[in-house]
């Protein structure tokens, strides 16, 4: 079976794509990991797409893997995208679901007042707690304060401006919720178009956070595609 690989979103781990690994290991080799800092996995640096596109490389070299092909949630699709950008060899086809690819101050300063530890913990305690065991031992506090600094930085420079979707060949699937209020249809629709071998779609009844995600639609469309 050939090769996929499933790269979690931000402050997410390996273990919030178990649903769809397991919907899809009937018909693929399916891999998953956390990126560093995420889901225990130690770390040492700064978070930035640059490192965790050079920790799906190792882990594909660890694994025996020449070539696969990537879903990415969020996060995880950005990453996926800065892969075909820089080692399109590598990559297959791509899925991406709920990725925001514009990235400028504005947006920046209002995706990181999301990850404010503090009013986490006093407004949704159930989260807090879920974020603390799903990265235990590390500090989830930590992680969201590395992930505001990584989208901070990205809002000054983004790693893949419009321009860069052109020159990338890798066959692309982009897929959006119908109800996701974090990413725009706008934005979504620019990278489609400056996408030179893409076909997007829009999941029915999907929010942005993965747990709410349409798996069956989802499931069919990575099948669809992929083959």
């Amino acid at each position: 079976m050939q090769p996929l690989i499933l790269l979690h979103g931000a402050i997410g781990a390996q273990d919030q794509l178990k649903p769809l690994a397991d919907k899809l290991s009937d018909s693929y080799d399916v891999h998953t990991l956390s990126f560093s800092g995420h889901g225990g996995v130690a770390y040492d640096a700064e978070f930035s797409i640059a490192m965790f596109a050079a920790e799906v490389l190792a882990y594909m070299d660890e694994k025996g893997l020449q070539q696969a092909s990537v879903f990415g949630y969020s996060m995880g699709g950005y990453v996926g995208m800065y892969l075909c950008k820089h080692h399109a060899q590598r990559v297959g086809r791509i899925v991406t679901l709920a990725t925001k690819y514009h990235w400028d101050e504005a947006t920046a300063l209002k995706e990181t007042k999301m990850l404010d530890a503090a009013k986490i913990e006093e407004r949704i305690p159930a989260f807090a707690k879920a974020l603390q065991q799903r990265h235990a031992p590390n500090d989830w506090k930590e992680v969201l304060l590395r992930t505001q600094q990584m989208l901070h930085a990205m809002g000054q420079n983004n790693p893949l401006q419009l321009a860069d979707y052109s020159t990338i060949a890798n066959p692309a699937l982009i897929l959006l919720g119908d109800k996701d209020k974090m990413v725009g249809l706008d934005e979504t629709v620019a990278v489609y178009t400056a996408l030179p071998n893409a076909q997007m779609g829009m999941l029915p009844a999907t929010q942005h956070p993965i747990e709410q995600a349409n798996i069956d639609a989802l499931t069919w469309f990575i099948k669809y595609f992929i083959g």
